[in-house]
């Protein structure tokens, strides 16, 4: 019965309310039972039906379900009711509660896989001499009856046990009055466990108990990819926030110091941020220069100064002295927030791809069930006795099992997974593999991606690098470290002092010398273009030192490969105009945009597809996880963020860019196979579901059938893993 709520018992969630700055009150739930596209549309739908309820907005990985109301004067309870009676238990969203859900969830699965892996093969053990007896082997009435109840003893307490996944979907599905695919699972099952008994207690020639329990093993596994799969397609928006300080140092107005939670922080506050420690919440520079290490925010690797009354961004890194800011925003609505709710609402919006089994799934239930019930009616009107036409009935409803169907998709995507990570890429989601295979446009990040992510000392001659040697051996800078690989062993210089974000200094011989910035090493004005640093002895003249980031060994390779494919190419980079160009030249790639922030990066994507192009984003920094979570198809090299790793579909554990292109060719080839696997599951239907309606197989035949098709299935998946 569904759960419903009057005035005196229902509790008070108010606590759960939360107003935002447009004015509208936002209540966010748990949803426990969503598991395809056709849930999502149908809770969407029926919620915005709600009076109050102005949005509603499912996300399918984590649970969450997003509800924008008019006021706070909005029913919570009532919600929650209405969604109970749609089938979809719902509380108030708690993290921790959605983890320990998600991982309830998989320890249940597991579980009921393991106990149905060992009833079916200890049923078929009692089975085995009773299929001894079709082939006229010796077999005594009593030894054949004992078998059939030790079959009994096993099987059926397995197959009620690891039923109960399906069994519970089922009857949710049945009291919303609809059904999904588990109804004609669950109706198999019970039946033919009830016909068993029936044969065993009458003495009868036939048992099912193995056929019952094989069947919900083989589809427990499919149940099974399908959890692990949609656990690590969640959002990485909580990655990203972690990125954030959980404290922020306030100031009052006596000048006292204080941490506070980062949430208890509002607009007006006067923060201090000590070097080395991040930008707690967007923030207004009160005196003084700061220099700030924004390559999380925009792949920038030079630090880039801040002068009084300008903004710095949370997230970004403090390189330099004390920092005395103005808070300009809350946490919730600071950049590096709003980067998480652009991940979040990509992986959201990712999670409506309706893959192919939920589309074939819809015909699938009502058709099996208007047979079945045909196939008895029928055979009871055409003079066969009830026993036999509901035998035939469970026949049908057992040769046409959707485990072949179930596992169409699965299949293919496992042996493609094992593939690919054998070929250095990880691939994180159930739905990835299809989206790749779809992709006509791929977008690059520059730094980390098309490059190695790693500056190198480009035209310095032997002299100056053996002088500027000892000073960068002592500075942990990438471009100092650059200077040092390139000078080798030798000797550190003495009295080193290293100013943040600006240079290092000390004693070489005797004599002072600095390496660092322009303005530090006394060079008046900072020349535009190539990265740099300046080194010089004190009163002699500066020399500059440039830095490149060097392509990656098969950056054009894998350009010139994806363009055979029929694919686009361009790249949507944070770093310099010149530096994006010299590489874009010598990859050849033609179409390139430098100096994005991150939401312009995001901003890009949706204009691509809104342009009708699937595109593939591949990146590695902060300031591209938005734009990944936006994409169709996301990779992240294995150097990324973890948050940028989250939010991508496949994830490259190599250090070769060509690895894209194997996964493309493996997505398609993917693609091809789950088709097939489709179209096998729709001929062996049409062949067998016909020949149990005339009673040409019974259940132990269709239990046969169900596990031939499921090899096939399973065989043709295997082909992913040969090389055209």
């Amino acid at each position: 019965m569904a759960v419903t709520f009057d005035a005196a018992s229902r509790p008070d969630m108010s606590a759960f309310l939360r107003r935002t700055d447009d004015g509208q009150t936002r209540l966010d739930l748990l949803v426990t039972g969503a598991r395809c596209a056709g849930c999502i549309a149908k809770i969407e739908r029926e919620m915005a039906r709600l009076p109050g309820v102005i949005s509603a907005r499912l996300n399918l990985s984590t649970g969450r379900l997003a509800l924008g109301l008019e006021n706070v004067s909005v029913d919570p309870g009532r919600i929650i009711a209405a969604l109970e009676r749609l089938g979809y238990p719902a509380t108030p969203y708690d993290p921790g509660a959605a983890l320990a859900q998600r991982d309830q969830e998989g320890r249940r699965l597991i579980l009921a896989l393991a106990v149905a892996g060992f009833g079916a093969m200890n049923a078929m053990m009692f089975s085995v001499p009773i299929w001894a007896g079709l082939f006229d082997q010796e077999l005594g009435p009593a030894t054949r009856s004992m078998m059939m109840w030790m079959s009994a003893a096993v099987g059926a307490p397995c197959a009620i046990f690891a039923g109960m996944t399906f069994f519970r979907s089922a009857w949710r599905s049945l009291r919303a009055g609809r059904a999904n695919m588990d109804v004609p699972i669950s109706v198999g099952v019970i039946l033919t466990l009830a016909i068993s008994f029936s044969e065993t207690i009458l003495n009868g020639r036939d048992a099912y108990f193995d056929a019952a329990v094989s069947l919900l093993f083989l589809l427990l596994i499919g149940r099974w990819l399908d959890h692990v799969l949609r656990a690590k397609a969640r959002s990485a928006a909580g990655d990203l926030l972690a990125l954030q300080a959980p404290v922020a140092c306030v100031v009052d107005g006596a000048g006292r110091e204080r941490s506070i939670p980062l949430s208890d922080v509002q607009p007006g506050d006067v923060l201090r941020v000590r070097p080395g420690d991040r930008i707690p919440v967007d923030a207004t520079l009160e005196d003084g220069e700061a220099l700030l290490d924004n390559s999380l925010l925009t792949g920038e690797s030079a630090p880039e100064r801040v002068r009084p009354g300008q903004l710095c961004r949370a997230g970004a890194v403090n390189t330099s002295g004390l920092l005395t800011l103005r808070a300009h925003a809350r946490s919730e609505d600071s950049t590096l927030a709003a980067i998480a709710r652009l991940v979040d609402a990509g992986a959201q919006s990712r999670s409506r791809y309706v893959r192919l089994a939920d589309r074939a799934a819809a015909l699938y239930v009502p058709v099996v069930h208007a047979a079945a019930l045909a196939t008895f009616a029928g055979g009871w009107a055409l003079g066969l006795d009830p026993r036999e036409a509901l035998i035939r009935a469970v026949a049908v409803l057992i040769v046409t099992c959707p485990c072949a169907l179930g596992l169409a998709v699965p299949a293919v995507q496992v042996v493609a997974s094992a593939r690919l990570f054998r070929r250095g890429v990880l691939v994180k989601s159930g739905a990835a593999l299809e989206r790749l295979a779809e992709i006509d446009h791929v977008v690059f990040d520059k730094t980390g991606v098309l490059t190695e992510g790693r500056p190198v000392l480009v035209g310095a001659s032997p002299t100056i690098i053996a002088m500027a040697g000892p000073l960068a051996r002592a500075s942990s800078h990438p471009m100092a470290r650059a200077v040092a690989r390139a000078a080798g062993e030798g000797p550190l210089a003495t009295d080193v002092v290293e100013h943040a974000g600006l240079g290092i200094e000390g004693l070489i011989n005797g004599r002072r010398a600095r390496l660092g910035r322009a303005g530090f090493v006394g060079v008046p004005t900072l020349r535009s273009g190539e990265t740099e640093l300046w080194f010089g002895f004190e009163g002699d003249p500066q020399v500059r030192l440039q830095f490149s980031d060097v392509l990656r060994p098969d950056a054009a390779e894998t350009v010139a490969a994806l363009k055979a494919r029929g694919i686009t190419i361009e790249i949507l980079s944070g770093d310099q105009v010149g530096a994006v160009k010299a590489v874009a030249g010598t990859a050849g790639v033609a179409a390139w945009r430098a100096g994005l922030m991150p939401e312009e990066k995001s901003e890009a994507i949706d204009r691509l597809a809104a342009e009708g192009r699937k595109v593939l984003m591949i990146g590695d920094g902060l300031n591209d996880a938005a734009a990944l979570a936006r994409a169709h198809a996301a990779i992240a090299p294995g150097t990324a963020l973890a948050a940028s790793q989250n939010a991508a579909d496949l994830v490259l554990t190599g250090d070769a860019l060509m690895a894209v292109v194997e996964a493309i060719d493996v997505a398609r080839s993917a693609r091809r196979r789950a088709l097939e696997n489709f179209g096998f599951a729709a001929l062996y239907n049409l062949v067998a579901a016909p020949a149990a309606m005339l009673g040409l197989v019974n259940p132990f035949v269709a239990a046969l059938a169900m596990s031939g098709s499921s090899l096939v299935v399973t065989l043709n998946a295997l082909r992913v893993r040969s090389r055209r």
